[in-house]
C-alpha cells in the first residue's frame, strides 16, 4: 500500500513538472508572430493593390495589411508547393489560427497556382464566381498575400482575408 501511495505521489509530482499554465488571453503567440517583419515579394504586393483598387472601385472599404495573415498564408502556400497541387486543405486550421491569433470573425481564402504575374492570377480570380466573391466581401477588414515557387518553377498562390 505504502509503495502505491508513493508511485502515486509520483505520478502528481512528474504531471506538475510537465503541465504548464497560460491564459487563453495571453497572447503570447499573437505577438510572436505579428512581430515577425514579413517580407513582400513585388508580385505579393501588386496582388494586393490589385485587390484594393478592384473592392474601392466597387465602392467597398480597402482592406488592411497585416503580417499574421500573411504568414498564415505562407505555411499553407509552402505546403501546396511541397505536394505540388492546389488546394484548401487544412483550411479549418488557419480559420482557427486566425481566429484565436488575429481575432478574425470570418475567413476567405483564394489559391491558385501557374500563373506568373499578379495581373494573372488577379483576374483569374476575378474570372471564378466563387474568388470574385471572396475579393468583394464587404465584411472584410484585412488581409495577407503569399506566393511560392516550387523546384518546377511554378507559383503558387494563397490570399487570405479576414474580418475583425
Amino acid at each position: 500500500m505504502k509503495s502505491l501511495k508513493n508511485y502515486l505521489t509520483s505520478c502528481v509530482i512528474l504531471c506538475l513538472l510537465f503541465t504548464s499554465c497560460a491564459s487563453e488571453d495571453d497572447g503570447i503567440y499573437f505577438d510572436k508572430v505579428a512581430n515577425e517583419n514579413v517580407e513582400y515579394s513585388k508580385i505579393e504586393l501588386d496582388i494586393l493593390e490589385l485587390v484594393n483598387e478592384y473592392r474601392i472601385s466597387k465602392q467597398l472599404n480597402s482592406l488592411e495589411q497585416l503580417n499574421i495573415i500573411s504568414s498564415v498564408a505562407e505555411t499553407h502556400t509552402t505546403y501546396m508547393a511541397e505536394v505540388g497541387k492546389v488546394s484548401h486543405d487544412n483550411f479549418q486550421l488557419r480559420h482557427q489560427q486566425l481566429v484565436k491569433n488575429a481575432k478574425a470573425k470570418l475567413v476567405g481564402e483564394n489559391v491558385g497556382f501557374g500563373y506568373n504575374t499578379a495581373k494573372d492570377i488577379f483576374n483569374a480570380w476575378l474570372d471564378s464566381e466563387p474568388h470574385r466573391l471572396v475579393i468583394e466581401k464587404p465584411n472584410y477588414t484585412h488581409f495577407g498575400i503569399s506566393t511560392e515557387q516550387n523546384s518546377e518553377g511554378r507559383n503558387f498562390f494563397t490570399q487570405i482575408f479576414i474580418e475583425r
